[in-house]
């Protein structure tokens, strides 16, 4: 009986830096699909329609732990890339009175705050830095799905994110209020598992 606790002890030894490890490395780390994520803006021009745009070159990176229920996100937006259909709009969105592309190239948000809802992720608190300026910003996640992709056979993740912001905030303010300064964010998102 002795011996046996011996060795019960000794597997025990042994096996907790395995569990410990495997427990380490619960949390998943996904790259953003560039051909598949586009942040998307809505804004009201003048009152008669709402004015929508897009950003066409983003990078990132996910890490969900679904044990744990935590999770990050890294996000970077080149704002040069930015398109409406309508090529002079974009340049005057490229210009100074708007992104600066030239001062300020990359838009940013980084969040180290992901809250689940069982376990999916749900809301993520960040900080979106635009021009330059830091500010707080909660995005809404929903429609998440995981899984192996019936193409290529890969992991992947999608979702759907929502948020609102002030683009005065920022220091963005030409046109205000003749064109909105509340900002609807809608961003499809997709992202291979590493």
């Amino acid at each position: 009986m002795t011996s046996f606790r011996k060795y019960a002890a000794f597997v025990l030894i042994c096996s907790a830096p395995v569990a410990f490890a495997a427990a380490a490395n619960a949390a998943e780390q996904y790259t953003i699909d560039p051909a598949h994520t586009f942040p998307r803006f809505e804004v009201s021009h003048f009152g008669f329609s709402t004015h929508r745009g897009q950003f066409n070159t983003t990078a990132g990176k996910l890490v969900l732990d679904r044990a744990a229920k935590t999770g990050s996100i890294e996000i970077t937006v080149q704002t040069a890339s930015v398109g409406t259909g309508d090529p002079r709009l974009e340049t005057e969105l490229r210009s100074e009175k708007f992104f600066n592309v030239e001062k300020f190239p990359l838009m940013t948000f980084k969040s180290k705050n992901v809250k689940f809802n069982g376990d999916v992720p749900a809301s993520a608190d960040g900080e979106l830095t635009l021009l330059g300026v830091t500010r707080p910003l909660t995005l809404a996640i929903t429609q998440v799905k995981c899984g192996t992709h019936p193409l290529n056979k890969k992991d992947d993740c999608g979702a759907e994110v929502t948020g609102n912001l002030k683009r005065s905030d920022f220091g963005m303010k030409t046109f205000i209020p003749m064109v909105g300064d509340d900002i609807i964010l809608r961003i499809q998102v997709e992202a291979w598992k590493d």
